[in-house]
């Protein structure tokens, strides 16, 4: 996951939108994208890991 967003990134530098805005503007957008990605990947797997653990027994 932490490689598509690494690609994206340098898509949208080179290519993109984010060709015309500053780069710490773009840096500051890239850092919030992925936090919001780790937030979202630790929230979901703590929920996965309590649907799991009784589902042996």
């Amino acid at each position: 996951m932490l490689f598509l967003v690494v690609a994206l990134f340098l898509f949208g530098v080179l290519l993109g939108t984010a060709a015309h805005v500053p780069v710490p503007v773009t840096v500051a957008a890239g850092i919030a994208i992925a936090a919001w990605l780790v937030f979202f990947f630790t929230k979901e797997r703590r929920k996965a890991g309590r649907t799991t653990k009784g589902a042996g027994r």
